[in-house]
């Protein structure tokens, strides 16, 4: 099955980068695109695009207002691309959709793809009611932006002691309960990863492994046995190790911001 994919960004260079990388992909048919928000609208009622690779900074109309016009229910397999805004990546993430941050390498791109792809029906279908939901979630999520944590409340027997968030060194996912390290305390959560993850402040708190959060004040320094693989110590010198799913974080995490 060869997709009808369709791209939709206000910058012209964005537009013809997106290409260039469906242009090498045997899956790809028809390559659509689309300068504005209301063209992508147009675009989608009329051609119903298997895939759209969605931008979420637009002026005018933006990528939520597209998802909005057209209905998340009706809306195809998307695949949205931003910029910067970070607390929009976690929403992204949380609710399971894929997104590509700009500038947009190949080798994420294939990854997303890829999922997006494995997704699709092999025929035309109405989506799921789980496609739905996470749709509306991120809408949701990025339209109210929930203001970040500052403190957690830890039960120890009969006391609950209040722990400033920025003393946690680093946050351990252990079955339905996380694990808050503190210096050499440990405290017991009884919270998912993903749901203390969206009450974090993104820029202080980066997830470098499915059950592994870390304050990045609290980074001593990181090592890099192999490549793609990295282990960070804490000031605490506690070691946490990352996933290989993650190497785009720690990379960003490593990179110097000019």
């Amino acid at each position: 099955m060869r997709l009808t994919v369709l791209i939709v960004d206000d910058e012209p260079l964005a537009r013809e980068g997106l290409r260039l990388l469906l242009d090498a992909d045997p899956h790809v048919g028809e390559i659509l695109d689309a300068r504005n928000g209301a063209e992508a609208v147009t675009t989608i009622r009329r051609q119903r695009p298997d895939l759209v690779l969605l931008d979420v900074q637009m002026p005018g109309m933006d990528g939520f207002a597209v998802v909005e016009a057209i209905g998340a229910e009706h809306m195809p397999a998307v695949i949205f691309v931003t910029a910067h805004s970070q607390y929009a990546i976690r929403a992204f993430e949380i609710s399971a959709v894929d997104y590509l941050l700009k500038p947009v390498t190949a080798d994420r791109f294939r990854l997303a793809f890829e999922r997006a792809r494995h997704r699709l029906p092999c025929l035309p279908a109405a989506p799921t009611a789980e496609s739905t939901q996470q749709m509306r979630s991120v809408l949701e999520a990025v339209a109210v932006p929930q203001r970040p944590l500052t403190r957690l409340a830890v039960k120890s027997g009969t006391r609950t002691i209040f722990l400033p968030i920025e003393e946690v060194d680093w946050i351990e996912g252990w079955q339905n309960y996380v694990r808050v390290h503190a210096g050499r305390a440990v405290h017991l959560l009884h919270v998912p990863m993903n749901t203390i993850e969206a009450s974090l402040d993104s820029a202080t708190f980066v997830r470098i492994h499915r059950s592994h959060i870390v304050n990045v004040k609290r980074i001593k320094q990181v090592w890099s046995p192999a490549p793609r693989q990295y282990v960070v110590e804490l000031i605490s010198g506690e070691r946490v190790q990352s996933g290989r799913t993650y190497g785009d974080r720690m990379r960003t995490l490593l990179s110097n911001p000019f």
